[in-house]
């Protein structure tokens, strides 16, 4: 893990919140010039804080997509298994999100489909088709309440 300073937190999260904003903006906001900005964010480039910049897109204008979010079992939690569920939860464009849980459930997968019948196939198809799965359980999201890509910096 990077140790952060109070300048770092603050730069880092008014990039969160709008990576366009350009570096005089930034030197105003924080009261520092723009060279010692520029150097700070090549540095988590380099680094690796900054994974990469992306569009978070508007669903509701763009899409149609239903949010399901599937809690998977499988038969084996064996390490060989995990990895083999896992490279190929990679590969399906469908699968937004996944996690590897402790608990009940072994992964938490985020998916978007186009409706339920998208799903029933997804899920028949390619979810349970996968390498060792045991049950999958399917919760359906009616209203987004708050998403947010802002990873507080605590």
């Amino acid at each position: 893990m990077i140790k952060l300073d109070d300048t770092d937190r603050k730069l880092l999260e008014q990039l969160q919140t709008d990576s366009k904003v350009n570096i005089k903006a930034l030197s105003e906001q924080l009261n520092m010039t723009k060279t010692p900005i520029y150097e700070r964010i090549k540095r988590y480039e380099k680094e690796g804080v900054i994974e990469k910049y992306v569009a978070v897109l508007n669903r509701q204008l763009v899409s149609n997509a239903m949010i399901v979010f599937c809690s998977v079992s499988l038969d084996s939690q064996k390490l060989e298994e995990i990895h083999a569920f896992s490279d190929a939860v990679l590969k399906i464009p469908e699968v937004m999100e996944c996690y590897l849980m402790g608990g009940v459930n072994d992964f938490l997968l985020k998916v978007a489909v186009k409706d339920l019948g998208a799903y029933h196939q997804f899920s028949s198809g390619k979810l349970a088709a996968l390498p060792n799965v045991a049950q999958i359980k399917s919760t359906f999201v009616l209203n987004e309440i708050k998403r947010s890509t802002v990873l507080p910096l605590i």
